[in-house]
């Protein structure tokens, strides 16, 4: 297991340019989207909401809001991770409910107290932009595993975003958008630092 899981890190790289004509399998996607949901957040609060793009108009309205990169408009599908804003206050349903999920009974109570004080001292949305982040690695390692490329994208015009996916400022921020397919050409060699540069042990 542990070597499959380290093929597939290996594997993975940023495609530029998709096959167009290849459509996504609805399992694979939904396995995509899966591996998103499932992923570890701060407090247990999930703060992603993913907006899934795959009809080519859509697709190539939002290439021009990423300063027209064409791996959004050729991917099979481009899923948009929102992160989420207003349901971050301590006073929120939202937090209430997911707070008592992950601290239940006699824990409640504290966990908010921890909460309110924590998100009080916090950059909430780059906070929870960054929670999204990990919910888009592994859904890129999904991807892999399930025989699909896969490219982050995170040079957008926010504004022009929200105004696409007709988004309140205040309720989500545009994370990241992740583009799905099979890549259009050769598929790139891994490139990346060793180790002994990266890492110090105190």
């Amino acid at each position: 297991m542990k070597q499959q899981l380290f093929e597939l890190f290996k594997k993975r790289f940023a495609c530029h340019l998709f096959q167009a004509d290849q459509p996504i399998a609805d399992a694979d996607l939904t396995y995509i989207l899966e591996a998103g949901r499932l992923s570890p957040s701060s407090f247990g609060l999930e703060q992603w909401r993913f907006v899934v793009l795959t009809a080519a108009r859509h697709k190539r309205d939002l290439q021009a809001a990423c300063f027209n990169q064409p791996q959004v408009g050729t991917a099979g599908a481009v899923v948009v991770i929102l992160a989420k804003l207003a349901d971050m206050d301590p006073d929120s349903d939202y937090i209430r409910r997911l707070l008592a999920r992950e601290y239940p009974g006699d824990q409640f109570e504290s966990a908010l107290k921890n909460y309110r004080g924590f998100h009080a001292a916090t950059d909430v949305k780059a906070w929870s932009i960054t929670q999204c982040h990990i919910a888009a690695a592994n859904m890129m390692t999904a991807a892999t595993a399930a025989g699909l490329d896969s490219c982050a994208i995170g040079g957008f015009d926010s504004a022009e975003v929200r105004r696409q996916l007709e988004i309140d400022p205040t309720v989500y921020e545009p994370a990241l958008i992740l583009a799905f397919g099979y890549c259009a050409g050769e598929k790139g060699e891994k490139q990346r630092l060793p180790l002994e540069e990266l890492v110090e042990y105190r």
